[in-house]
């Protein structure tokens, strides 16, 4: 059953809840990240074309995408170092789970990651780190989820803490991209509706940013629907489908178009193409946060086990279910 009621104003939710909505916000964006993998860098004119409309797994063996697995990492970062987070945790973290290992072959991490990890690697430190050609790409976006599971209710902390992440990696749009999600989900921890959602979105970014820009025109074409969403954003003839302020307004474009509706609103994004596991990701930690795990689809959340590490082979066998609970310590979970 979903979660609907929003925790008392001014006050803490029950733990329960917070459980509850953590566990959606991090299973949800996995969820939408694996259903929108198939989908990545296409039109709706080509995803009509092979599936008619997704409405469901594609493939037979689903699975999440670097999308999951760097939420993940940032997500146990976060849980050693809560609010006392700083840049140079950040950076030691990406060197000792990733920059200094043997990785092996390119396994699928997005342009932002792989120009931060070369910097890393010739001994670039944050913030230069981030001074590469993608650093407005949606990466931190995607990773952004859980801050705001972290700091729930609370999306101006939320922003702070995953631009400190970000500054390894990202600048400007980049940033605002992850700090948007990042708040977003905070709001959404603690039953704000979807306008009060998006409201906390644009808070923690500049007004005149493109984020902002491209997140108000999606919410305002909205109500028209997914096609409108699409054609109020997406930037025509622009080569690369992960730039931040268009992935961002198609994820929240999804999120208000529906409603906050789970299902919907990550099948919205995925139909939409372009970064479909980043865009759908993101609905789903939004819709996920709000609605809670119990919004989820049965068959969608099992096909979620641990990730494989095909991106990050040092996040292999840690499941986004974990990484809720040890956000939310003050739980007792479940047994």
């Amino acid at each position: 059953m979903e979660l609907t009621a929003a925790c008392t104003p001014g006050g803490p939710c029950p733990p329960q809840v917070l459980l509850e909505r953590s566990r959606g916000a991090l299973l949800g964006l996995a969820v939408g990240d694996a259903l929108g993998a198939p989908a990545e860098n296409t039109k709706p004119s080509e995803i009509r074309a092979r599936w008619g409309r997704i409405e469901g797994f594609v493939t037979d063996d689903p699975s999440g995408t670097d999308d999951t697995e760097y939420a993940i990492f940032s997500g146990l970062l976060l849980a050693r170092h809560g609010s006392a987070l700083t840049v140079a945790h950040v950076e030691r973290a990406w060197h000792h789970w990733i920059a200094d290992l043997d990785e092996g072959p390119f396994r699928g991490a997005g342009f932002s990651e792989r120009g931060t990890l070369e910097n890393l690697r010739r001994g670039l430190a944050a913030p230069i780190s981030a001074q590469h050609r993608h650093a407005w790409s949606d990466g931190l976006a995607m990773r952004a989820a859980p801050f705001g599971v972290f700091a729930a209710g609370r999306p101006a902390e939320a922003a702070r803490l995953v631009a400190i992440d970000g500054t390894v990696s990202h600048d400007g749009e980049g940033i605002y991209g992850g700090q948007a999600v990042a708040a977003g989900v905070a709001a959404a921890m603690a039953g704000a509706g979807p306008a009060s959602v998006v409201s906390a979105a644009l808070s923690v970014i500049p007004s005149d940013s493109w984020t902002a820009r491209s997140l108000r025109r999606a919410v305002t074409a909205a109500p028209r629907g997914e096609r409108a969403v699409r054609s109020a954003v997406v930037i025509g003839g622009y080569p690369w489908t992960d730039l931040a302020p268009e992935a961002v307004g198609l994820a929240f474009g999804a999120f208000a178009a529906c409603r906050g509706d789970f299902a919907d609103s990550v099948l919205t994004a995925v139909n939409m193409g372009r970064d479909a596991d980043t865009t759908a990701a993101v609905a789903g930690a939004l819709a996920g946060a709000l609605r809670g795990v119990g919004a989820i689809p049965v068959t969608w959340a099992s096909a979620i086990g641990p990730v494989r590490g095909r991106c990050l082979p040092s996040m292999r066998g840690y499941h986004v279910l974990d990484v809720a609970d040890l956000l939310t310590p003050e739980t007792e979970t479940p047994r």
